[in-house]
């Protein structure tokens, strides 16, 4: 069987590690579930292509097959390059692994995506006090949309200083 490598995604590979970083959260359980596909897609489109709709779109697209790459954490985590960065896959991926359940009887975050967002907050290393405000902060949202909205924009503004 021969499996054909996608092309590569019209984003940078700083964006491309945020990306993988995410979607090995994403894959923690062992299921790439459609609402944590669908919350990258349009988080990841509308960060990396900011334009018009269209380009949104045809990224999505793009995207799709990399999303389907499991990346082992340990493997794409040493290659953020700023706290910024870490900030951003700690709520990226935290916002991923709360958007579905395997089963009506599961709770939203499964013991595997504990235990991989454990993992991700001992890669980042970011400092504990941080940590917590994140956490916080993510908790304490009014919803869900609230959040993905804040996150949104700060990751918006992060991008357009680089």
């Amino acid at each position: 069987m021969n499996l054909q490598v996608p092309p590569p995604p019209s984003i940078s590979p700083r964006q491309l590690t945020l990306m993988r970083v995410v979607a090995s959260m994403a894959w923690s359980d062992g299921n790439l579930a459609q609402e944590e596909v669908d919350v990258m897609l349009k988080r990841f489109s509308s960060l990396f292509a900011t334009t018009t709709s269209k380009q949104q779109l045809e990224l999505q697209k793009e995207l799709q097959d990399y999303l389907m790459q499991n990346i082992p954490l340990e493997e794409s985590v040493p290659q953020l390059q700023s706290q910024a960065e870490r900030e951003c896959v700690l709520r990226l991926g935290y916002e991923v692994i709360s958007s579905s359940a395997r089963t009506p009887e599961e709770d939203l975050i499964n013991a595997e995506e504990a235990d991989a967002y454990n993992r991700l907050v001992g890669l980042l290393n970011l400092p504990t006090e941080r940590v917590e405000e994140l956490e916080s902060e993510m908790k304490s949202s009014e919803s869900s949309e609230s959040l993905v909205d804040y996150m949104t924009q700060q990751l918006k503004e992060f991008f357009e200083k680089r």
